[in-house]
């Protein structure tokens, strides 16, 4: 076990977020922003910025590590934009007022369509469409669930239709 396997990963968040340089075994170098450090094999994923855009992720296992150098620490634009590279595409925080407006637009719009729709839940945050299907917030196409695939398919298919409808 090499030292920088030794370290904890409270260590290993010191180098969240920053550009670094790692040496590793057979001389081979990698420099890049830490995105994570994995607390079992202790591997680095490490993002490059390329042009147009586009990032390039690499992973450094951690049995090959042998130097981490920090180059650079990140502002909160670089923090923000590593954190956004996972995330997906359409991902948007909304209010509790924001999801209490799309929860109720897409429940009236349900029932407009005689499609049977209750609320569940402690809060009342999930919709339940004909006892079968869920919809949690967000309350898009991608938050229904159901165990009958073809209902799924077919009430994913109405909402995509009613979002698309309503921007």
């Amino acid at each position: 076990m090499n030292d920088w396997q030794r370290k904890s990963p409270l260590d290993w968040e010191t180098y969240v977020n920053k550009m670094v340089k790692v040496a590793a075994i057979e001389k081979h170098e990698y420099e890049g922003w830490v995105l994570t450090v994995d607390p079992v094999s202790a591997s680095i994923v490490l993002a490059t910025f390329l042009e147009n855009e586009k990032v390039s992720i690499s992973v450094v296992l951690g049995h090959a590590v042998q130097e981490v150098e920090i180059l650079k620490e990140g502002d909160d634009e670089m923090k923000q934009r590593l954190s956004c590279i996972f995330a997906p595409e359409e991902s948007k925080a909304y209010s509790p007022e924001e999801l209490e407006k799309r929860k109720n637009d897409l429940k009236t719009w349900l029932e407009t369509n005689h499609i049977p729709v209750t609320e569940q839940g402690e809060s009342g945050r999930t919709l339940c469409v004909a006892g079968v299907l869920t919809i949690d917030p967000p309350y898009g196409p991608e938050e229904c669930s159901s165990s009958n695939e073809i209902i799924l398919s077919r009430v994913q298919g109405l909402i995509q239709g009613y979002l698309e409808k309503q921007q």
